[in-house]
């Protein structure tokens, strides 16, 4: 048994699990629960996804009695618009666990200094144990066995698989473009499928705005939506953050 700061401190409870003290019958019971931490399911829920459970105050614990504790999803797909906390979100349902390899699909942007600032103020709030892949090329990642993968996000992801079919111009999209993009859907969800790590991925639901003014534009937005489906119906998991609140839409 395992009383910590979950909420708090989760890169304690990683170098833990990292040396091997804590392991999967290990009973982590979270503790320090103050005013700063959200209540009642959102609490549970968060704790869920470190493998930790709350317990009330003055409870007498017995060290090995089963406590039904949920399993962490090895799949889950976290939604939401721009700012709304989404990767926030994601990096949350990880930070308590060693070894993560996050997978930056945004690239780098040469002379593009606001894009810069952003991809500095992810790596900053990212655990130090991290290790940091930018690439597209998710499906070798998924076969490989391995640490859980982050994956942030599909929405650039699809947005480098359009661009090598030849998406945008209409011509191509009729004669090859289409199909090739739906093959490389495919192949991605087979690999979530099978892939035997933890995966936690981001997207953006753009679904609701406002409608593209461009048949590109709008050609992106149905795509990804199409993507979004396919691949939530891989996960376990699947959240809405908006305004910062994660919705579970399943699991």
């Amino acid at each position: 048994m395992l009383l910590a700061d979950v909420v708090g401190r989760p890169d304690a409870l990683a170098k833990l699990r990292a040396v091997g003290a804590v392991g999967p019958t290990t009973d982590v019971v979270a503790v320090h629960l103050d005013h700063d931490v959200p209540p009642g399911p959102e609490l549970g829920r968060r704790l869920a996804a470190a493998g930790a459970r709350s317990v009330p105050d003055g409870a007498t614990l017995a060290v090995g009695v089963y406590e039904d504790v949920p399993d962490v999803p090895r799949r889950t797909l976290v939604l939401g618009g721009a700012r709304s906390g989404k990767s926030v979100e994601a990096e949350r349902r990880l930070e308590a666990f060693p070894d993560v390899l996050y997978v930056a699909t945004g690239g780098s942007r040469n002379g593009d200094t606001e894009w810069s600032a952003r991809v500095s103020a992810h790596r900053e709030r990212r655990p130090g144990s991290w290790r940091t892949v930018e690439t597209c090329d998710l499906v070798p990642l998924l076969a490989e066995e391995g640490p859980p993968v982050l994956v942030d996000c599909l929405s650039l992801w699809l947005t480098d698989a359009m661009d090598s079919v030849g998406a945008w111009d209409d011509a191509v999209w009729a004669e090859r473009g289409e199909k090739a993009l739906r093959e490389r859907v495919r192949e991605l969800t087979e690999a979530v499928r099978s892939s035997r790590r933890t995966v936690v991925a981001v997207s953006n639901e753009v679904g609701s705005g406002i409608v593209p003014s461009t048949a590109s534009g709008r050609r992106y937005r149905d795509e990804l939506g199409r993507l979004n489906a396919g691949f939530a119906e891989q996960c376990e998991q699947v959240l809405l953050v908006v305004a910062g609140q994660a919705v579970v839409l399943r699991g």
